[in-house]
């Protein structure tokens, strides 16, 4: 039998960024992934502002990511005219990135940390057992037994995680159909690059480096009926053409396949010692560029708060805040995808919906709320818990914009201190100084570091979350210790062995 604290199913870039988060805290993390390498296949390529930011806060961006913020273009519904903006101390707003590049990043971080990534393990069965889990899987050569702590679900829509879990979820059928595939036109401009609407659909392609053009259809008069079969080149041309009004020739196409507007989202994220993240936990219509996203920030909110539960340094309550913070903001991301596709569904009312629309999506470059939206920038956390006997600062809750700092060792700022994967309690000037006796009791769990003060942070002292959220900031009334107690408490560690 195979043991460790902590076994992932899913390799995919969910999966190994949650092996990757936990390994790097040294917590003893297999991975038990299907496929024998990664997949070529062309899928999300958008990372939104505020999961490119957590990544910066945890060392995981890619080395393409540029550091100067600014603001990038992007559409609501297809209405183009939405401008997603991020402070200039941030990396820029919108990272392109293919999924598979991702991937292969956090397999090798996580691999580095030391977790075990097995592939071609395919799982056939969990059952909570005692103190663990107990995962049946098959491997290259036979059965493998695997006990663990905890179970990580991140093996996306059509996993058995979620159901082995008995995990119940709500759903809504298809109501769509989409294509989505690679082919080498015949003549190159045959398809405008970006969003085409048409009386028959949409139509939405970009030009590749190597000369071939990635394309995606979308008809609204229903659903097919036959989701398992497989697209073939010729349906693939048809439609496409169909849509386009025109003859569209292709010499090539590769990685053709359906998608829809199915939706379903779990009704909780934790069920005893299983959670779920990415596709194992929320689905929906693919617009917006917001899955992988929402998967990466579900990771980035579990990793460190499982790992710290597994070395002893945190209980089991603020493991629950992972379903209370994330389940809702997964919601948000449905209904919004919900609301995006209403409006390129065809018809004259929905024509005129859009021309309001388009008004308000020009209007939001002052108020930023649909873009706030669609790059999670406007995520705000409830309190952890510890509001039972004061009232909670304006700041808790909220993402810590990146800062730069100055401290007895010279400048910094909140994405470096924020690196090495420890909760920051930032104390600013002579009257965050006061604050440093209460935190001594957790000096092996929190990092105390003192800065000067900043105009930036008018607050005298922060506790900081390793995904960059305040847990904590001073107020008339403390409440220091209260939050620590709350999130830290003291307790023995739980440990399988390796």
């Amino acid at each position: 039998m195979m043991r460790a604290q902590v076994v992932v199913v899913g390799g995919g870039p969910v999966g190994m960024l949650v092996a990757a988060e936990l390994a790097g805290y040294g917590v003893d993390t297999v991975v038990l992934e299907a496929r024998g390498r990664v997949s070529e296949r062309p899928k999300a390529t958008t990372l939104h502002a505020r999961a490119v930011q957590s990544l910066a806060r945890r060392g995981h961006l890619p080395e393409r990511a540029g550091r100067a913020g600014g603001s990038a273009d992007f559409h609501f519904g297809g209405v183009p005219g939405l401008v997603i903006t991020a402070p200039g101390t941030e990396p820029e707003p919108i990272l392109k990135c293919p999924q598979a590049e991702l991937e292969r990043l956090f397999e090798a971080r996580a691999r580095a940390a030391g977790a075990r990534v097995l592939r071609e393990h395919r799982v056939s069965a969990i059952a909570e057992d005692g103190d663990g889990v107990r995962i049946e899987a098959r491997g290259p050569h036979g059965p493998v037994t695997c006990f663990a702590s905890y179970l990580v679900g991140a093996d996306g829509a059509r996993g058995t995680v979620r159901r082995q879990a008995g995990i119940e979820a709500d759903s809504a059928p298809p109501t769509v159909y989409a294509l989505t595939g690679i082919a080498r036109l015949r003549d190159p401009d045959a398809l405008e690059p970006g969003w085409r609407r048409t009386p028959r659909g949409w139509t939405v392609s970009k030009r590749t480096p190597d000369g071939y053009t990635h394309i995606r259809t979308l008809d609204c008069a229903g659903a097919y009926q036959d989701r398992d079969r497989e697209p073939t080149p010729e349906e693939f041309r048809r439609e496409v053409s169909r849509i386009a009004g025109r003859d569209i020739e292709m010499d090539e196409t590769r990685w053709i396949s359906r998608f829809s507007d199915f939706t379903r989202l779990a009704r909780t994220f934790r069920e005893g010692r299983v959670l779920l993240v990415g596709d194992a936990a929320h689905v929906h219509f693919p617009i917006g560029g917001q899955g992988l996203s929402t998967g990466v920030l579900d990771a980035l909110n579990l990793g460190w708060k499982l790992a710290l539960t597994v070395r002893g340094a945190a209980g089991e309550d603020l493991l629950d805040t992972y379903d209370r913070e994330r389940r809702p903001a997964a919601r948000e991301v449905v209904d919004n995808t919900r609301a995006q596709l209403a409006l390129m569904r065809p018809g004259t009312d929905v024509d005129a919906l859009r021309a309001v629309v388009a008004d308000l999506v020009a209007a939001d470059r002052a108020t930023g709320r649909l873009a706030d939206m669609i790059s999670a920038q406007g995520t705000v956390l409830p309190p952890l818990g510890v509001g039972a006997t004061r009232e909670p600062s304006p700041w808790e809750g909220r993402f810590l914009t990146n800062t730069p700092l100055t401290t007895a060792e010279g400048g910094t700022d909140v994405i470096a201190l924020l690196r090495e994967g420890r909760p920051l309690l930032l104390l600013l000037g002579e009257k965050g100084r006061r604050h440093e006796a209460r935190a001594r009791p957790w000096g092996d769990t929190v990092r105390v570091v003192h800065a000067l003060e900043t105009p930036e942070v008018p607050c005298e002292a922060l506790l900081v979350r390793p995904d960059g959220y305040v847990a904590w900031a001073a107020g008339e009334d403390g409440g220091l210790g209260e939050a620590l107690s709350w999130c830290f408490p003291r307790k023995r560690a739980v440990d399988v062995g390796s």
